[in-house]
């Protein structure tokens, strides 16, 4: 038995332990948001945070992400009504084309934002050296990445979102 937290939820699975996390989120946990690209860790469609790193789930086994924090597209928004601000951008700046490397591309910039809120350019190209946009979008994810830093929202804190939400409403 693996243990893993998946989106703040403890899952206990029966799985082989040197099966990749990609299948185990998809196959085993139904949470197909998190894509399969290239199974070699060099194209991100596959990257999630694990204890808010980002990482390639297609090469990372399950067993080396025990009892550990995971964080999939899935759990970045807080729920249905409320988008974490990156993926509002993404709206915003029209970044999706076709879609399949997107949240892979939100994963990493989610990552890059929680560590550091006001990123140069060559810090965006860093980060996000890794994903590979088929449509060749780049130029809108850098926007977008800049849009979130302008607009001074770097971590999104549900708690206090709600806090704020309860102090104005009355």
């Amino acid at each position: 038995m693996t243990t893993i937290i998946v989106n703040g939820m403890e899952q206990r699975l029966d799985v082989d332990p040197s099966t990749p996390l990609l299948w185990v989120l998809r196959e085993d946990l139904e949470l197909t948001g998190t894509k399969f690209g290239c199974g070699m860790a060099q194209c991100g469609a596959c990257t999630v945070h694990v204890a808010g790193n980002p990482i390639r789930s297609c090469v990372t086994p399950v067993a080396a992400v025990a009892g550990q924090e995971i964080t999939t597209i899935e759990g970045l928004a807080t729920g249905p009504d409320q988008l974490h601000p990156l993926q509002q951008a993404w709206i915003d700046e029209q970044v999706p084309q076709c879609g399949y490397c997107q949240s892979g591309q939100l994963m990493s910039a989610a990552a890059l934002l929680a560590t550091n809120p006001q990123p140069s350019d060559d810090d965006i190209d860093n980060a996000m050296a890794g994903n590979i946009c088929r449509c060749g979008m780049y130029g809108r994810i850098r926007k977008a990445i800049k849009s979130v830093t302008a607009a001074g929202v770097q971590k999104f804190d549900p708690a206090v979102d709600a806090l704020v939400k309860e102090v104005t409403s009355g």
